[in-house]
């Protein structure tokens, strides 16, 4: 054994002393990294939120909503948004943190270029936009998309037949594929049919581009009609418990009386209360003349997704976050959506009485073969309202 003198002994225990030192420093973590203590006078709200105040435009193409719009937002879950300081650092203000939401859901970067912009840890934006998105569904749901009641249907059955010229029509019915990262063992469950991992929103429009009745966080890989008939509008409407109004009689006529029902495409079944195209490539000219005027009332959905995509950019992006948590930012930009039409004066729409040339019928495409199970009352119904149309009480002057 190795024998060592008082002078090399003591200065081993030197070396090892600095060597643990050394490692302690390594394994010691800051609370806040050095370029994060700078977020009040450095970061993008406290730099760039005062001058887009001042600038109505920039301020909407930032926010995607009006000064004002955004104001009454605040105002409406301020309390809720409010964060308790400590003895250790400052909470994050009400206003930042609606701030740093709102950005994320209408741009679509990542939570780590919010996290450097606003110099916040990445999993403390991330928290802000979760927790936000929660809120804001919280407190503005029973607002902007309240229980449809029996006056309800019929003002939205009013609005389309004088928009879009199908009368009786409680709103526009289609899905919508949100492109999310693949979750961990999920299978086949959220790989749909354009190849890739998705969930679906389920919706029903007005004829004002409002969400009437929403469905967030069904499969990716299931079809809009299998999601529609477990759903809760679906599973309301078979049980008759919607509050939707009986037969009324039709415009132009004294004793023709139709259902009150949905529109959407050959994806969906028809039921008494839904209708959908007729199938087939070799149509006669009366159900041409349906085909036509029922997707000229549908595409009414077509165009709200595509209002709520050109608002919210994180629609058309893919969305890193568990299909729970993304099924809540659906539904926040879904009752943003309908916040925004309602308080924003600036982005409703404009009533156009718009006219189609009568060349119109020949450039209309046929419709792919599509099978079917439906009852012979909705087929009934689906008659009914082709004849209609091909009357002279239904037409309408091109």
């Amino acid at each position: 054994m190795a024998k060592f003198s008082d002078v090399e002994l003591a200065m081993i225990a030197i070396i090892l002393d600095e060597e643990e030192e050394a490692e302690q420093k390594v394994k010691k973590r800051k609370w806040v990294h050095e370029a994060w203590q700078k977020r009040e006078t450095e970061g993008e709200f406290a730099t760039l939120f005062k001058e887009l105040t001042d600038d109505e435009t920039k301020f909407f193409q930032y926010f995607r909503m009006s000064k004002n719009c955004f104001w009454i937002l605040f105002n409406k879950m301020k309390t809720q948004l409010k964060k308790q300081d400590t003895h250790w650092r400052k909470a994050i203000k009400p206003e930042e943190r609606l701030a740093v939401c709102l950005r994320y859901l209408a741009t679509g970067d990542s939570l780590r270029t919010i996290s450097f912009s606003y110099r916040l840890g990445h999993s403390t934006v991330y928290k802000i936009v979760m927790d936000t998105c929660r809120i804001i569904t919280e407190n503005l749901m029973s607002e902007v998309l309240p229980k449809p009641s029996t006056e309800m249907w019929k003002s939205i059955a009013s609005d389309f037949s004088t928009l879009w010229n199908f009368p009786n029509c409680l709103g526009a019915l289609d899905g919508k594929h949100f492109t999310i990262q693949a979750p961990p063992n999920s299978g086949s469950l959220y790989f749909n049919y354009k190849k890739t991992f998705s969930v679906v929103l389920l919706a029903l429009v007005d004829a004002h581009y409002n969400f009437i009745t929403i469905d967030v966080g069904a499969y990716g890989k299931s079809s809009d009609g299998g999601i529609f008939a477990n759903s809760g509008l679906g599973k309301t409407l078979q049980q008759g418990t919607l509050s939707v109004p009986g037969n009324a009689t039709l415009p132009g006529t004294n004793s023709t009386k139709a259902p009150y029902v949905m529109v959407g495409d050959e994806a969906f079944p028809l039921k008494t209360y839904l209708m959908r195209p007729y199938p087939g490539q070799d149509l006669d000219n009366s159900k041409r003349v349906f085909n036509y005027r029922l997707s000229r009332a549908r595409r009414v959905v077509e165009n709200t997704f595509g209002i709520l995509s050109q608002k919210f950019r994180i629609c058309n992006r893919r969305i890193q976050a568990k299909p729970e948590n993304v099924d809540h930012m659906i539904l926040a930009i879904c009752v943003l959506h309908n916040f925004i039409r309602k308080y924003d004066v600036e982005t409703r729409p404009h009533v156009v009485n718009a006219t189609v040339p009568k060349t119109a019928e020949a450039r209309l495409e046929n419709l792919p073969l599509q099978g079917g199970n439906a009852t012979r009352d909705a087929l009934a119904v689906r008659e009914l309202y082709k004849d209609y149309f091909n009357s002279e009480a239904g037409s309408v002057p091109w």
